[in-house]
Order: C-alpha cells, then sequence, then structure tokens
C-alpha cells in the first residue's frame, strides 16, 4: 500500500525560474567537480611489536543448528556456549588444550563482541610467539571464514594492547589458522581475497575437505599451506597444537605436517599412513 506524499504547490515566476535552474545547475557542476578530485587516503598498517611473531587462530565454533554438519550430542554442539563447545571448551577444545599445555602460558581471556564470543591470548614459554584465538559464535561461521581470508590476504590488519606490548593480529600475524566446519561445503562467496601487501603468510586450515574447498579463494592471497585436508577429518586441538610445536621450532614444512598427522593418528586412533593422507600440505 502507497503513503502519498504532501505536496505544496508553488506558483514561480518565469524569471525565478531561470534563476532556479541556473542554481541546480551550477550545484551539480560544483558538486560533480568535488567528486572526481576526491582522494583517497590509506590508512597505515597499525604498528605492533615486531620482537614476537603472531599466529591468529579463527574457530567457528560447532554449531548443531546453523552449520550443515552431522549433529553432535546437544551440549557440545550449542555455537552460543564456547565453555560446553566441542572445539573450545571440551577436552580437545582450543581453549582447554592449549591452556593445560606446557609449551603456552595463557595471558589473557575476554570477550570482543556478539560474534566473537571468547578471545584467548597465549604467550609461548621459549620461544618469542603469541598466539591469539577467537571463538565465533556458531551462527556466524560465514564471517568466520570471510576473517580468515582477508588476514591471510592482508586485507585486514589489526593489533591489540595486552599490558606494555601491542601484539599483531589478522594480516599481521605470521600463520593464520580456521578450526571448524568447511562452511564453504554449505554457502558461496564471491568476494576475492588478492593479496595487498606481497607478505607471504603461513595457513594451516582445518576443516574437511579443506584443500579442494579453500584453494579458490587462497590462491590470490599469496599463503603458504602448512597443513588442510583431503576429506573429512575433527578438527579438535591436538592437531593444530602439534604442527605450531614443529613449526615454532622452525622445521621444514614436511616436519610440520609429520607432527599434525601423528596427533591425529594418536588421537582418533587411525593409522600414520591414514592421517598423512588426510593431512597434506602445499597446492597438490
Amino acid at each position: 500500500m502507497e503513503i502519498p506524499s504532501p505536496c505544496i504547490s508553488i506558483q514561480i515566476q518565469p524569471m525565478h525560474k531561470l534563476l532556479l535552474f541556473y542554481l541546480l545547475l551550477t550545484s551539480c557542476h560544483s558538486g560533480t567537480s568535488q567528486h572526481r578530485t576526491a582522494t583517497i587516503t590509506k590508512t597505515p598498517a597499525p604498528s605492533f611489536d615486531s620482537s614476537y611473531k603472531y599466529i591468529h587462530v579463527f574457530v567457528a565454533l560447532c554449531d548443531n543448528k546453523y552449520q550443515g554438519i552431522v549433529p553432535v550430542p546437544a551440549a557440545i554442539g550449542n555455537g552460543q556456549d564456547p565453555d560446553k563447545n566441542l572445539y573450545w571448551g571440551c577436552g580437545a577444545g582450543i581453549r582447554t588444550y592449549f591452556k593445560n599445555s606446557k609449551e603456552w602460558t595463557l595471558v589473557k581471556k575476554y570477550k570482543v563482541d556478539s560474534l566473537r564470543l571468547e578471545r584467548l591470548i597465549f604467550r609461548h614459554t621459549q620461544q618469542k610467539y603469541y598466539l591469539v584465538a577467537d571463538a565465533y559464535d556458531g551462527r556466524y561461521i560465514k564471517q568466520c571464514t570471510v576473517d580468515f581470508l582477508r588476514s591471510c590476504s592482508g586485507q585486514v590488519k589489526d593489533v591489540l594492547q595486552v599490558n606494555d606490548k601491542t601484539l599483531g593480529i589478522n594480516g599481521n600475524a605470521k600463520l593464520l589458522a580456521y578450526i571448524g566446519h568447511d562452511g564453504l561445503m554449505d554457502f558461496e562467496l564471491n568476494e576475492r581475497f588478492i593479496n595487498t601487501d606481497s607478505i607471504k603468510r603461513d595457513a594451516i586450515i582445518l576443516a574437511c575437505i579443506s584443500r579442494n574447498y579453500f584453494t579458490p579463494h587462497l590462491t590470490t592471497t599469496l599463503v603458504r599451506p602448512l597443513v588442510w585436508t583431503t576429506g573429512l577429518m575433527c578438527p579438535e586441538a591436538y592437531t593444530l597444537h602439534d604442527a605450531l610445536s614443529s613449526y615454532i621450532r622452525n622445521e621444514p614444512v614436511e616436519n610440520v605436517r609429520s607432527s599434525a598427522a601423528k596427533a591425529y593418528a594418536k588421537f582418533q586412533k587411525c593409522s600414520e599412513k591414514a592421517a598423512r593422507g588426510l593431512l597434506v600440505s602445499g597446492w597438490k
């Protein structure tokens, strides 16, 4: 139903019509000129403590309701409850597993916003590394995926303050990881993620068949895929943890992949050969 607009009839004399036409013409010309001469200024990348290296982990919380997954028990499949979530608060979830690790010390824990229900900041006990992990509300898995890809390309860079240190996150991180359901099985992304700064970051993607689904979006980011998958998998924290242990020791990519495969075989009680076939490095 249309709601009629109130109209006011105004009688305009011929001379006034000419003046009004002139004013409108000059106003439009002025606006066009300003638009053509406008310049876009780039915001400089935020500075951070470069004496440390940074890892940023994006976790899409397991969610029976909002994700196309085979349902898990309700308590661990609530994507709005990080405390009990399979990929976060459970024994093999990111928060619990890394908190119990002798290699990492939890520095800070807090809620970021309605999308990122919890952020963890860990410091490595021996090497100069910080790890930042974000738990995304499971219903926002698409935004979690986009944020990961934008960070891989350097399109998004950010910092955060912890005590007296400024840490680099998103595109300021050396390594970026995605953990969770492969949402690209359920939705499409029309955005292109093209590298903006010629920096080649490292990436780990623990999600089902991630090499196939993420390749079209990752190729233009220039990342180096350290570990991703060829088949269905359970993206629990031990695989990432052990891969990072090798990575932080500056071991070759094959060692990083091998460490991930050994951890997966141990906890999933499968053969190491099967785990190596599942967890691969590189583009082929």
